[in-house]
């Protein structure tokens, strides 16, 4: 049964957009949308404090669409967002709650794509933009982008933001926005920075805080002693002790600094694991095979640091290792919140060092419960075969731009190749490329037949994404 209270129903939206949000199997708000969108929808500016996988972003796209005139060709909403994969994240979910209104225009400004193709796509007309200070910026200073008939500005994952530096740029682009505008922010935890920036331009903004805890009997959490000594090694072993005791099949590793990121993955990958890096410097390419490599299951392990792994929001993640204790309490709780989520069960595995306990104190004077601790040596393999991703990715030459689409491959697959389509995983089609994930065991019978066959009638160019970077 649907709560009546908490139902997208009692919310003043158009009822093409509730027979949307009800095929999209959204009947009843999570509890940031249920505290977000009255006050949100009523034009009021807000602060609201939620995680990733909380919904916060439905609080703010259904907030800003319904502010928008699909008749009038000018930017009327600008959502900021640290990360690409984040503003990616948040235009794909802005276009399926637009799906039912008269035809909504969302451009991605981001670093790593050319400021042509993006200038093109402006010039076209868009009603929302979702992009990163920095790229965002680049458009206002060439008159790109103009903002005069916005009535919406969003910052998503705030804190993220100023973390990564960005308080000049969202102060500038705050000041290119009609003062007479909705402003919606959005971040996990609340440093001192928030209330700064909320004060240079909020107009009397409703502070809302969504318990930040996590149900215990949804994730278990473990902590395991590792040596004080400056050499990492024993720290890194304890990592492939865990996955083998474990034996998780999506694991999400967090490292403090890029260099132990880099060092956790040549370990596990010498070891036989599939695992990846996912850190600050990395191209956008390889970024983008990253992900798509841990988000299609193709990969077992990712390690990452805190800034990196912003937005992921990966499905059906089965453990989170700690590998190094976060100095702040509140990314704990958003690191492990990460698995456990829609029902299904969460492994929490820290490890910490004796001079770490003092960052182990705040995590649970945070979580309201005493770390429950565990002996490195009652770790034992729980089988002999080395823990495999199940899928394997293949990547297309052709994307986008030769108008290839998720069905023209999933048709070539199980059409002309014959392969059953449970055996078919993720299709990610980017500009250029497109990813598909099959059952590691077809994976080479795949590589031959998709190679030998035809794609909208052309013959493509196809290659396991393996090799250097994933360990394989």
């Amino acid at each position: 049964m649907t709560n009546a209270q908490t139902s997208f129903n009692t919310l003043p939206l158009s009822p093409a957009t509730l027979a949307n949000l009800a095929q999209l199997g959204y009947t009843e708000m999570t509890p940031i949308q249920a505290a977000a969108l009255p006050p949100a929808l009523l034009g009021k500016d807000l602060i609201a404090q939620a995680k990733t996988g909380s919904g916060k972003t439905a609080a703010f796209a259904l907030a800003l669409l319904a502010n928008l005139n699909p008749r009038r060709f000018a930017v009327q909403a600008l959502v900021l967002c640290p990360t690409r994969e984040l503003a990616d994240q948040v235009t794909t979910e802005i276009r399926r709650l637009a799906r039912s209104e008269e035809n909504t225009k969302v451009v991605t400004l981001c670093g790593g794509v050319p400021l042509r193709a993006q200038v093109a796509s402006l010039e076209n007309g868009a009603h929302v933009v979702v992009g990163t200070p920095g790229r965002v910026m680049d458009h206002l200073e060439r008159g790109s982008l103009t903002l005069e008939a916005l009535n919406t500005l969003v910052l998503d994952e705030a804190d993220r933001m100023l973390d990564m530096g960005f308080f000049d740029d969202i102060t500038t682009v705050a000041k290119q926005c009609p003062k007479e505008r909705q402003t919606l922010l959005f971040s996990a935890t609340y440093p001192e920075g928030i209330a700064k920036l909320s004060a240079q331009f909020m107009r009397a903004p409703l502070t809302i805080t969504v318990d930040a805890q996590h149900d215990s009997s949804q994730i278990e959490q473990r902590w395991y002693e590792v040596k004080d000594s400056r050499d990492a090694s024993e720290r890194l072993h304890a990592v492939s002790l865990l996955l083998n005791h474990f034996r998780p099949a999506s694991t999400l590793a967090f490292c403090n600094t890029k260099a132990q990121c880099r060092d956790l993955a040549a370990v596990l990958q010498a070891q036989g694991f599939v695992a990846l890096a996912l850190y600050g410097e990395l191209e956008q390419r390889e970024r983008d095979q990253v992900l798509v490599q841990f988000a299609n299951r193709s990969c077992s392990v990712l390690v990452a640091t805190d800034v990196a792994a912003r937005g992921l929001d990966i499905a059906q993640l089965e453990a989170v290792i700690n590998v190094d204790v976060t100095p702040d309490a509140e990314v704990h709780v958003h690191r492990i919140g990460r698995t456990g989520r829609a029902g299904e069960k969460g492994l929490a595995l820290n490890l910490a060092s004796l001079n770490e306990m003092g960052s182990v104190g705040k995590i649970e004077v945070l979580q309201g419960q005493a770390s429950q601790w565990h002996k490195l040596d009652t770790l034992t393999p729980t089988s002999n075969a080395l823990l495999r991703p199940p899928m394997t990715t293949l990547q297309i030459v052709g994307g986008r731009k030769e108008k290839i689409r998720a069905g023209d491959v999933l048709g070539a697959l199980t059409g002309e190749a014959g392969f059953a389509k449970e055996q078919i995983g993720k299709i990610n089609v980017n500009e250029f490329s497109t990813y598909v994930a099959v059952d590691s065991a077809i994976a080479q019978d795949a590589l031959q037949r998709l190679n030998a066959g035809r794609i909208k009638g052309k013959s493509v160019k196809v290659r396991l994404l393996d090799g250097a970077l994933s360990g394989n």
